[in-house]
């Protein structure tokens, strides 16, 4: 018998001295084609972790988290629309109040969608990191900013968003209509 070295694997090639008819030799023939021409299937393929992490971090949808920020007042909602939809609502309810309890005094009529940029960090706290809103609108209003800003002084505890179990930041836009006639 002699060695092969095939793909890292020693493989017994078997030495025929003498077969008395060539159909004796046809299923030991077939077994040595089979030796010789399955090298690749004992190959491995190295795969580092880097390459493992490269390829599981362009799976993953990183514009989308798998639970939304939450309030304790949403708990009971099951869906993953459900819960986007309360806890956008509760923020236009609150806000709503706060704006009908300001009065706001303007010379011109306005009509503006003012943008707020919205920020909830991993532990829940809850900032805004801008306000967009039409030059029109901040001449006429210069307090709004400041009026946005403390509509959110009363929120209750802040859930993060939830993504693959971790907690994990969010920003999202927050339109908010003006109309002052």
């Amino acid at each position: 018998m002699t060695e092969v070295l095939c793909g890292g694997f020693i493989l017994q090639k078997i030495v025929l001295f003498s077969f008395s008819t060539y159909h004796d030799m046809k299923p030991l023939l077939l077994v040595f084609f089979i030796l010789l021409t399955s090298c690749d299937y004992f190959q491995s393929k190295k795969v580092t972790t880097e390459q493992l992490l490269e390829e599981e971090i362009q799976a993953i949808n990183w514009n989308d988290v798998d639970e939304y920020p939450t309030f304790s007042d949403c708990d009971g909602v099951i869906t993953h629309q459900e819960k986007k939809a309360c806890f956008e609502n509760y923020f236009y309810d609150l806000l709503t109040s706060q704006l009908k309890n300001q009065k706001i005094i303007v010379t011109e009529d306005i009509s503006d969608t003012v943008i707020l940029k919205i920020h909830i960090d991993k532990t829940g706290q809850f900032s805004i990191k801008s306000i967009d809103m039409d030059a029109l609108t901040q001449a006429q209003i210069p307090e709004l900013e400041s009026i946005l800003r403390h509509s959110f002084d009363s929120l209750p505890k802040i859930h993060p968003a939830i993504k693959r179990s971790q907690q994990v930041a969010t920003e999202f836009s927050l339109p908010v209509i003006i109309n002052i006639n």
